[in-house]
């Protein structure tokens, strides 16, 4: 049912497509941005684009978006420019889709921001679980939008004549939707216990999880590539990392991290893609701390950051530990850059470092500001229980990381990481300190681990 509607490999040439807007009055700037992204979201989809139209007015046309005046530009533009893409940068209605088409002479496809970046989705996703998110993802999109032309998918009618056999295509095609819908969802509930299951046992390793979020192509996959070798794709291109991948990563001190890398964040994520994608994302609601990744080099970090805050909001990521990451550094020109990223990040209560993760500027400080944030006061620490405190281990093992249980005939010899708080709790069954602290020296730090 996931079909690309845009460059097919048999395609001798890219489509030529047209970006169309509007903007109330005073949102000339943030229109301009959002077409600027409308434009590199197509160059990733395989489609060029050609010209822009857009238009002021204070909402949308009901029918068609455009004023009439502005869609016959549109149509006689297409004509011009020999156009076979029109993308909105906005969420059109079936209705809508239907009559700017219909309003068009040239023979074009209409699509809107949420098609095409269902479109992309569909183009890169590599992994089952990654397919079948797509899948349901546009399959939700296109079930509503439904709109059928001509006799074989109008509503059969009462009387001599208008009997025929049964249900409409239109009704078939819904049905078929919906049923396809449902298999999907049952598919991906499994998946999702899969995940569960590894996610249990890597909490059970004791390492603290790490999520590196952030927004789409801020370089978040090449960070992962240069501190752990995982050889995953990463491109100058939008949405070029659509499943999650999980590598361990060892600090120099020996401190081990998990860093997980996840899809890119973008203005106006369509609700269907966050919805279908919520067990991928859950990563960053289930990490330890977050690893903020921003573009430095790009003049709109700033809103891009308030996009991520909004989503991290969203999926209750809120109240984590977050080191923000201001990537490609070298890339960066004007010196009152380094202020203003300084500023957002005191005004976010972030701690901040700046780095190139293409040419390992700045990698050093990153390492030793990341270790301190994920130590965050644990300790690994030896507790003699007595046998009869069956409350005292079960709060270890509910709270602790990376429990390890030895039953003795004196008692149940626990070793555990444990924070502050657990520590206090439980200060009068520690018998020795396996470390001082995890920041302490070089001498086998975390080795347990």
């Amino acid at each position: 049912m996931a079909q690309n509607v845009l460059l097919r490999e048999d395609t001798p040439e890219m489509p030529r497509a047209i970006a169309c807007a509007i903007f109330p009055q005073g949102g000339e700037r943030e229109c301009e941005v959002s077409l600027g992204e409308l434009e590199r979201l197509l160059d990733t989809a395989g489609a060029a684009l050609v010209a822009t139209v857009t238009q002021m007015r204070d909402r949308p046309d009901a029918a068609t978006c455009f004023g009439s005046g502005k869609l016959r530009e549109l149509s006689d533009l297409c004509d011009t420019e020999e156009a076979s893409l029109v993308v909105f940068d906005c969420e059109l209605s079936p209705s809508q889709l239907r009559e700017i088409e219909n309003a068009i002479d040239r023979e074009v496809e209409v699509l809107d921001r949420s098609m095409l970046i269902l479109d992309i989705f569909a183009k890169h996703a590599v992994t089952s679980e990654g397919r079948l998110q797509v899948e349901l993802a546009q399959l939700r999109y296109t079930a509503p939008r439904l709109a059928g032309k001509g006799k074989d998918m109008s509503r059969l009618g009462g009387g001599i004549g208008t009997r025929g056999p049964g249900e409409t295509k239109l009704e078939v095609d819904r049905r078929r939707i919906k049923s396809r819908i449902h298999a999907l969802e049952e598919q991906l509930r499994n998946v999702e216990s899969a995940r569960a299951t590894m996610r249990a046992s890597r909490d059970r390793s004791g390492l603290v999880r790490c999520a590196i979020v952030g927004y789409t192509n801020a370089g978040k996959s090449t960070l992962l590539n240069t501190l752990t070798g995982a050889g995953i794709l990463a491109e100058d291109k939008l949405f070029a990392t659509l499943d999650p991948t999980t590598r361990q990563y060892v600090l120099p001190s020996g401190m081990k991290l998990l860093l997980t890398d996840t899809v890119g964040f973008i203005r106006n994520l369509p609700h269907h893609l966050i919805k279908a994608f919520r067990s991928t994302l859950e990563e960053a609601a289930l990490a330890d701390v977050i690893l903020n990744v921003c573009d430095a080099s790009d003049t709109e970090f700033a809103d891009q950051l308030k996009v991520t805050d909004g989503l991290l909001r969203d999926l209750g990521a809120e109240g984590k530990p977050v080191l923000l990451v201001f990537n490609k550094c070298d890339l960066c020109t004007d010196p009152t850059s380094l202020t203003e990223m300084r500023r957002v990040a005191s005004e976010n209560g972030c701690e901040a470092v700046f780095i190139s993760a293409k040419t390992g500027e700045g990698l050093e400080e990153f390492e030793k500001t990341l270790e301190r944030i994920a130590a965050g006061g644990r300790t690994r620490e030896k507790f003699l229980l007595p046998h009869s405190d069956g409350a005292a281990l079960n709060l270890l093992y509910a709270s602790a990381h990376g429990v390890e249980v030895e039953y003795t005939e004196d008692g149940v010899l626990v070793t555990a990481t444990v924070d502050a708080r657990l520590r206090g709790k439980l200060a009068s069954y520690i018998i020795r300190p396996v470390r001082d602290s995890v920041t302490d020296g070089e001498d086998g730090l975390w080795e347990e681990f």
